[in-house]
């Protein structure tokens, strides 16, 4: 059995405040027994503080960098997924990495935008999935993961865990008192539940808890079967969840009746790589 663990913690401009809770959330994790820990979108340096286009950028960080590396020496042994703020010469990039001891595992830059996020970060341009000690992983970051084909993709590329992770906000223009409620809010679980459902993976969504800026967090990191079933969440506060998967079983065992990816008709879906939509050719 592999046991994964997310997490929802707020994040912001205080770097060695971002690492002392990085470490907090690491330890525990390894103490729970978990293989893999999954931290937020912007866990290095926050996020932007609004998404009107003219936030200042969070610090920025190379790949190659100390804060990198820093992060791989506190996850030791155990797998360890989170955001930062790319820099990549002059462009900057939403991205997240995942590591270990021994270094990087894999890297990923955000490629759907929300709002004037873009005035911020340049956008990805690609999707892949990539081999670690707990299975083949692929990786998305927060907006990504309202379009399906995205997470349809990955699991094409034999992900059988997806990390979704997240600095998503509750409705900025229609809030309701209720989170539980708050339509941004259910998006994030509808999204959630129904791309473990249709790839048949294990989903794993990590989410920023708390505020910043004009921001506020709806937190509720989960962890969701292959069947679409949540079992495992923090709800609407800061927390950290952990659940049991042999990952290999418990997926084979869900395509073999209704199968996602087997009965796939991709000969009738050109107009999903289409650059326009029906509507955009009417008008």
């Amino acid at each position: 059995m592999t046991r994964i663990a997310t997490a929802a913690a707020p994040f912001d401009r205080d770097l060695e405040g971002d690492f002392d809770r990085i470490a907090v959330l690491i330890d525990e994790a390894k103490q729970r027994g978990a293989e893999l820990l999954a931290l937020p979108e912007a866990a290095l340096g926050g996020y932007v503080s609004d998404l009107g286009g003219t936030a200042e950028p969070p610090p920025a960080f190379t790949l190659d960098g100390p804060e990198i590396g820093r992060l791989a020496s506190l996850a030791g042994d155990l797998v360890v997924t989170a955001g930062f703020c790319e820099r990549d010469g002059d462009t900057l990039y939403n991205a997240a990495v995942c590591v270990t001891g021994d270094g990087i595992l894999g890297s990923y830059r955000k490629v759907h935008q929300p709002l004037q996020e873009g005035a911020t970060y340049t956008a990805g341009d690609r999707f892949e999935a990539f081999d670690s000690p707990v299975g083949r992983i692929g990786m998305q970051i927060c907006w990504d993961k309202g379009f399906p084909e995205a997470a349809r993709a990955l699991a094409l590329d034999g992900a059988r865990l997806i990390v979704s992770m997240s600095a998503w906000p509750l409705s900025a223009t229609n809030r309701h008192p209720d989170p539980t409620q708050d339509r941004w809010a259910r998006r994030f679980d509808l999204f959630d539940r129904a791309r473990a459902l249709e790839n048949q993976v294990v989903w794993v969504a990590a989410n920023q808890s708390g505020s910043f800026g004009a921001l506020d967090f709806v937190a509720n990191a989960k962890i969701v079967d292959p069947g679409g079933e949540v079992v495992a969440a923090t709800g609407y506060a800061e927390g950290l969840v952990t659940a049991d998967f042999d990952l290999q079983a418990d997926i084979d065992a869900h395509r073999a009746g209704m199968g996602n990816l087997r009965d796939r008709r991709p000969d009738l879906y050109g107009a999903l790589v289409s650059p326009a939509s029906p509507t955009q050719k009417e008008n």
